[in-house]
Formats: structure tokens, C-alpha cells, sequence
């Protein structure tokens, strides 16, 4: 596997100023919006599978959620499959869907971390493709997790795309962040204390929550994380909103669960309009991140409601 030359932390990224690069379509499956996409690079060409909710949902989940597939020959332009590539279909799945997938490539497999909402528990589910267009379904990855906090709830699997020390690794979770191991892929062992934690600081931006972002990068230096960060926002007498913004944390190869360094302020932040307005205000999530053409390429939710892209170029 490519270890690359870059500095800890990646960046910086700028956003792209024709931002959003997809939004809500059609009258069906995308409707209503479009955002947290994975990203790979295959065949030359960039693909992005994403979360699309359609206007069918009642309460929190605001609509059904399906994954969608993109290309792309240039890294900004895509063309989308007409229909979506994951749909719910299991109990656990419904009626909230499939939402928030991270892609790794790994030994010949495409590896689809998602997270499956019944309305009222998230469980965390996965799925494997040889094409990225059909996808078979392994089942819920953390069966009975129970953090201490949500009996069961599990979301936001991060997978290495290398075996350290003979085994899979993932780094998951959306308070804290914890790691599992694999040796086939779709059986995970989680261990039992977290591998970083959320800032003590009530004022960081990775104060109320942080949970991994794209599949990690390798680098010279160690296991690089892309993560999601929140804290609250006082909007008049209430301390009620969360503002996400992105961070970044660097693990060992010898050990996975030893983190080296985190940043301390956010790499990446709301700041458009497109950001600050949507379905959730003052989101930027980043959940792909590929190296094409010579570009980094950071692809984002921008308001839980549309997709957006920021590039970093090394040289």
C-alpha cells in the first residue's frame, strides 16, 4: 500500500468556488437532499456514493435515506446512475434508510460502512462490491454494542485500507471514537475504552462530539483520521445547536489504538453560505477524501443538504 508523503495535518484545503458540486434532483429517491458522500478513485475516474433523502419521512429522520452513486472524469463534474445503489430492505433499515457511507478498498473488495436508522436506534451495517454499482449486504457489524450511553447505537465505521498486525481495523463511533478488529472483514471485535476522546474544553470545536470521517489516509508519519468534530452554540438563552466542523488526528501503524496527535483547532469549517443553510445550519461533514491527479480532493456535506468540494495540492 502507498505510505504518502505528506505533513501532518493534511492541508490546507480550499474550497472550491463553484460550491455545491451536486444538489437535490427529480421528484423521487434525491429530492429533497444530497450530502455526505465516500469517494474512491477507480478506472480513472473518481466515484462518490452519497446519502439521498427523498420527502417520504415523518419526524427526526425528515426522509428516507438511499446511497447513490457518481462519476466523475475530472474530480468536480458528475454524472449520476439513475438509480440508487443501496436501498433499505432490512427491519433495522427503516423507514429513516441507509445513511452516511465510508468506502475502503482493500484485498480486491470495496468495503461500505453505513449506518442503518429504524426511526429510532442507529446501527452500524455493512456492505461489500467488487464494482461499486452491486452490493451485498453483511448485516449490522456491532451487534449489542452498548458504549455506556445509547444501548446499541453504533454509527460511523472508518476501515484502514491495510491489515496491521495480520487483521482489519476500524476506527468508529459518534461521541467518542473507539477501534474493532476483523480478521474476515464482517465480524468485528470492538474494544471496550475509547482510542480519543472528546475535548474537555466546552469552547473546542470537538467538545460535544467527534466521530471519523473518509477511510483513513497512510502516510509516512502514521494512520491519518479525518474526523467530525461538534460543539454547542449559544443562540440566545439557549445552548441548544451544534456547529460541525473537521479535525484531524494521527494513529500508529504498530499500535492502531495509540493516537500521536490531534488537532487542536478545526482544519476546516463552515463558512458559505451553502454551509451555514440547510437542513441542519452550520454543517461542513467530511466523509470522502482521495488523491487524484495529483490533488487531494475533500468531498463534504454542506448543510446536511447539498455536496460541496475543498483541494489541497502538495507541491
Amino acid at each position: 500500500m502507498i505510505r504518502y508523503p505528506v505533513n501532518f495535518p493534511l492541508g490546507p484545503f480550499r474550497k472550491y468556488r463553484k460550491n455545491p458540486i451536486l444538489e437535490p434532483q427529480g421528484e423521487s429517491w434525491e429530492a429533497k437532499d444530497v450530502f455526505n458522500p465516500a469517494a474512491v478513485v477507480k478506472d480513472g475516474a473518481v466515484y462518490l456514493l452519497y446519502r439521498a433523502e427523498d420527502r417520504t419521512g415523518a419526524g427526526s429522520w425528515h426522509g428516507t435515506s438511499r446511497i447513490g452513486l457518481a462519476r466523475s472524469e475530472d474530480g468536480v463534474r458528475f454524472e449520476r446512475l439513475k438509480d440508487p445503489v443501496l436501498m433499505p430492505t432490512e427491519a433495522h433499515e427503516q423507514p429513516g434508510g441507509c445513511e452516511d457511507p465510508r468506502v475502503t478498498w482493500l484485498e480486491g473488495t470495496y468495503y461500505m460502512t453505513y449506518t442503518a436508522f429504524d426511526g429510532e436506534t442507529a446501527r452500524l451495517c455493512l456492505a461489500t462490491s467488487r464494482d461499486l454499482e452491486n452490493w451485498e449486504k453483511k448485516g449490522l457489524m456491532l451487534p449489542g454494542w452498548n458504549p455506556g450511553e445509547r444501548c446499541e447505537w453504533s454509527k460511523s465505521g472508518a476501515i484502514v485500507p491495510m491489515r496491521l498486525g495480520g487483521r482489519m481495523v476500524m476506527y468508529f463511533g459518534d461521541t467518542d471514537i473507539w477501534i474493532a478488529y476483523s480478521d474476515d472483514g464482517v465480524r468485528w471485535e470492538p474494544q471496550p475504552e475509547p482510542v480519543m476522546r472528546r475535548s474537555p474544553d466546552p469552547e473546542a470545536f470537538d467538545s460535544e462530539l467527534i466521530e471519523p470521517g473518509p477511510a483513513p489516509i497512510l502516510t509516512e508519519e502514521g494512520i491519518l483520521l479525518v474526523y467530525n468534530g461538534a460543539k454547542r452554540l449559544l443562540r440566545g438563552k439557549r445552548r441548544n445547536l451544534l456547529y460541525y466542523s473537521v479535525g484531524q488526528a494521527l494513529f500508529s501503524y504498530d499500535d492502531p489504538a495509540k493516537l500521536l496527535r490531534r488537532t487542536e483547532r478545526p482544519v476546516f469549517a463552515p463558512s458559505t453560505a451553502s454551509e451555514k443553510k440547510g437542513q441542519i445550519d452550520d454543517v461542513v461533514f467530511a466523509e470522502g477524501l482521495v488523491f487524484y491527479r495529483g490533488v487531494w480532493r475533500l468531498y463534504y456535506g454542506m448543510a446536511d443538504s447539498r455536496i460541496g468540494l475543498a483541494t489541497f495540492s502538495a507541491r
